[in-house]
């Protein structure tokens, strides 16, 4: 039974005002307490017959659902019911309240509400037809749209202002419900173009400004209405709506730019408003740009927002170049003082638009520079504007199949030194980068395993987990060109190092799978040298080490770190330690084998350790991402219905981390000539820093380590990361010779060296998104039904003959592919087109009869 309120819960109900002050003073944590509370009042309360009282209850409610989301769906009756009060003070209260808490499509009450709008529609007080057509806006659904159309186009011609720019701002929700209104109001709204009163001008200008967002060329015959608002009005709230619109239409017909060019320069030029101006730069940049003179007063306009002391306006600045880069890189260029500067305001948003700018002028020529200077500025940057920097470069130096990188030996340390940067966090961009590189480009194999050895005989890196990844892409390296290491005991050293136990299990399985590939090599070599073969391609400098006793030494070495793997929790490691144990079982019988029945099992491992060191022989090479929908699916598999239950079986966990940007197929053989050249490049190389590293590590864990001839005092405590050497250090110095030397245009000098060949395959390797638009018949319906009102006849005839003309090629084709013989087929062909023929002969006195209820139609703008 339902609880009325009493006579002293209406005296003494609280107010508003008493909510609002009893939740600021409840204690932390208590709030959702009184909520609850006050709720259950209000639910008691806005039962009572007293408006009043129900007023005061929905006001609450009202407030409770708009700052504390409380529900208050149960109460869309009382806001009806309360609608139809006389006071004004009670009707907003229930309106507002419905337009905050009714949802158009699920809440049923809404029809319930017509016969109130339409009342209130038609009322002689401004502020309730005011009301009304607030809520309508906001709760608008097909069947209120098509009722109250009557009334909405009534008050496009009010007399009261007031009334008449709330009706155009509403007429378009109910534009968007009820397409047919079109041909009932659009002619009265035309007309409002033409309105002295500025805010029924701004109201209806504002209106076209969002139906031309969706197909504007509708609405390219009020081209003339809105030239002559361009031109004669001085409001500059509707002088960007109007340009806005220009900027849709102005692609659309060649003619109008020309038109409109001039009284927008002369707006650009004498107002003082920076947000007129702002757009008037916009549409030139944008619409405009094939009429130099209007984009070099666009730019010189840009330069005064960057002198601007004001945040906004230098920001506006940037990304107005950022606009006009696209199409004339100059306007950059005559900038670029300017915009090096931005890059240390202490906006954080106007950094990264100059950083945007500055990489949009990176060149072949001058991207060393520019990156070397960007990596300085990193350095001293915070961390989240430091990882901007690191991701811009990245992505323009990788940009098109890394276009702009020439010498792809610097670009490899480049990479090395920026996985060093202490805040850095790209390690996923540069892990890729870096294996994509060895697959792409031969050439640079030599320097990224150099670079690779660096990176993992340093056991200080291993402890940042944000650079794992690129750890795991060295490790890759480092094994899968092994035949280019100086020193491949070393590689395993720092393969096998105690420290890896801090990588992530997917890394370390990639380490296990390197040290695979070098103890395979290694013994390959191993037998080579002696069984006296003379064709050794290797570029190791310390092949009088491959002797038996270092053999078992680095067996042992590899047992010792993988035995306890063998029983790891993480199956990929498991997996892949096992492997190189069950390796190492196939290597004893060939190191260790022994006369008679061992013979043949000696032959068998010799046998077994070829056919594996023949398969990491394989060159490898990228893959188009795209590879995979090119597999035919297999007659008979139904993939939908045998995965359909995976997700229920997996527990939800169905998603695995794969990387995406390469793959890894056979692409041929390494040549050896190649790489016996690179032989002597790699010996002439001196010890660097990283090995002092790895020798003071191995001195700490010698277990772990083959037995070295050297010894020396080394301290316990692990040596920190290599630092990145900065080279420049003043600031100043370093941007002014970015602008003055790095970001000017300069004839491409003759290349001493020629740019390494980068693999790229023939079908392209981006992804294939299908870019397919659904067509619909008709089209947009507000727009169809804009054209049928603007053009009259002439829309709906021209519509109707492109559908008969499509109809009929359809026709012809079809009777093409039926019929076999060339008469037969072109008989019944012109036979269809005849009857075709007749079909509109008979259509179009009935198009012809159509007439439109507006009474006329708006003449299509003439050349």
């Amino acid at each position: 039974m339902a609880v009325v309120p009493s006579l002293m819960d209406s005296l003494f109900q609280r107010s508003i005002d008493d909510v609002i002050k009893g939740l600021r003073l409840c204690p932390p944590g208590t709030e959702s307490i009184f909520i609850s509370k006050s709720l259950d009042e209000i639910r008691r309360e806005i039962k009572s017959t007293d408006p009043q009282t129900k007023a005061t209850a929905l006001h609450k409610l009202t407030y409770l659902h708009s700052l504390h989301s409380a529900e208050m769906s149960w109460a869309a009756f009382h806001s009806v019911e309360l609608s139809s009060s006389a006071a004004h003070s009670y009707k907003r209260v229930a309106f507002l309240s419905a337009s905050l808490s009714f949802n158009p499509s699920t809440t049923q009450v809404i029809l319930l509400l017509t016969h109130q709008l339409r009342k209130d529609l038609s009322s002689a007080n401004p502020h309730d037809v005011s009301l009304a057509l607030s809520t309508l806006s906001a709760i608008c659904n097909p069947d209120l749209a098509r009722d109250l159309t009557p009334d909405v186009f009534a008050l496009l011609a009010s007399g009261k202002p007031f009334v008449r720019k709330k009706a155009i701002a509403a007429v378009l929700r109910v534009f968007e419900q009820y397409p047919d209104a079109v041909r009932v109001c659009f002619k009265r709204v035309v007309e409002n173009l033409e309105s002295d009163d500025m805010g029924i001008l701004s109201a209806v200008v504002g209106l076209f400004c969002e139906l031309t967002e969706k197909e504007p060329r509708s609405y390219l015959p009020l081209a003339p209405e809105f030239y002559k608002i361009l031109v004669d009005c001085r409001n500059n709230w509707v002088l960007i709506k109007v340009i806005k619109i220009f900027a849709k239409l102005a692609p659309l017909e060649p003619r109008l730019g020309k038109r409109v060019v001039e009284p927008i320069c002369d707006h650009m030029a004498r107002t003082g408003a920076k947000s007129l101006a702002f757009e008037c730069v916009r549409m030139i940049v944008t619409s405009l740009s094939e009429y130099d003179s209007a984009v070099k007063l666009a730019v010189a306009k840009l330069r005064e927002f960057l002198l601007e002391d004001d945040p906004n306006l230098k920001y506006l600045g940037l990304q107005g170049l950022t606009i006009v880069s696209k199409t004339n890189m100059w306007a950059v260029l005559e900038n670029k003082e300017l915009v090096v500067k931005a890059l240390s305001d202490v906006d954080v948003n106007i950094k990264v638009e100059a950083l945007r700018l500055v990489m949009c002028m990176v060149s072949e020529d001058n991207v060393m520079e520019i990156s070397r200077i960007l990596i300085s500025q990193a350095l001293k940057s915070d961390p989240e504007f430091c990882n901007e920097i690191l991701g811009h470069v990245l992505l323009t130096c990788s940009r098109n199949f890394y276009e702009v990188v020439f010498d792809f030996d610097w670009y490899v340390s480049f990479l090395g030194e920026m996985a060093r940067i202490p805040h850095c966090r790209k390690g996923n961009e540069i892990e890729n980068q870096l294996v994509d590189i060895g697959m792409r480009v031969k050439d640079a194999r030599v320097q990224l395993v150099h670079i690779a050895r660096e990176l993992v005989i340093d056991p200080a890196l291993l402890g940042n987990s944000f650079i794992h990844g690129v750890l795991g892409a060295a490790a890759w390296v480092s094994g899968e060109y092994i035949e280019l290491s100086r020193n491949p005991f070393e590689i395993m050293e720092a393969l096998l190092q105690p420290r890896t136990s801090l990588l992530t299990p997917s890394v370390r399985a990639v380490y296990i799978q390197s040290a695979f590939k070098v103890l395979t090599f290694c013994l390959s070599l191993y037998l080579k040298l002696n069984n006296g073969n003379g064709n050794v391609v290797v570029a190791s400098s310390s092949m009088h080490r491959f002797t038996k006793e270092s053999f078992v030494n680095l067996m042992n070495l590899v047992e010792t770190n993988l035995g306890p793997l063998a029983g790891s929790n993480e199956v990929e490691v498991q997996e892949r330690a096992s492997n190189v144990l069950g390796l190492i079982k196939l290597i004893k019988l060939i190191v260790f084998g022994s006369e008679g029945d061992n013979v043949k099992g000696e032959v068998e491992a010799s046998e077994m350790v070829k056919l594996i060191f023949d398969a990491f022989s394989e060159d490898l090479g990228p893959v188009s991402v795209n590879a995979q929908e090119r597999v035919p699916i297999p007659d008979g598999l139904v993939l939908k219905e045998n995965l359909g239950d995976l997700d229920d079986i997996c527990g939800g966990d169905t998603e695995f981390s794969l990387p995406s940007s390469f793959s890894i197929v056979k692409l041929q053989k390494m040549d050896a000539a190649g790489t016996s050249d690179c032989t002597s490049k790699e010996e002439s190389e001196t010890l660097t820093e990283s090995t002092s590293l790895l020798a003071e590590h191995r001195k700490r864990h010698g277990l772990y380590y083959l037995s070295s001839e050297n010894a020396g005092t080394v301290s316990n405590d692990y040596p920190p990361a290599i630092d990145p050497k900065d080279k420049d250090a003043d600031e100043a110095e370093d941007l002014a010779r970015l602008t003055e030397e790095s970001l000017v245009i300069k004839k491409k000098p003759n290349q001493a060296r020629i740019r390494p060949v980068v693999v790229k395959l023939d079908d392209g390797e981006g992804f294939n998104v299908s870019a397919k638009k659904r067509e619909v018949e008709g089209g947009d319906l507000i727009s169809g039904a804009v054209q049928e009102v603007l053009l009259g006849n002439e829309a709906t005839a021209t519509s109707s003959s492109s559908r008969k003309r499509e109809s009929s090629k359809k026709s012809r084709e079809r009777n093409k592919q039926q019929h076999g013989h060339g008469k037969e087929r072109k008989s019944q062909s012109t036979g269809k087109d005849k009857e075709h023929d007749g079909q509109g002969q008979r259509e179009k006195p009935k198009r012809k009869s159509r007439q439109r209820g507006d009474g006329g139609a708006l003449p299509a703008q003439s050349s």
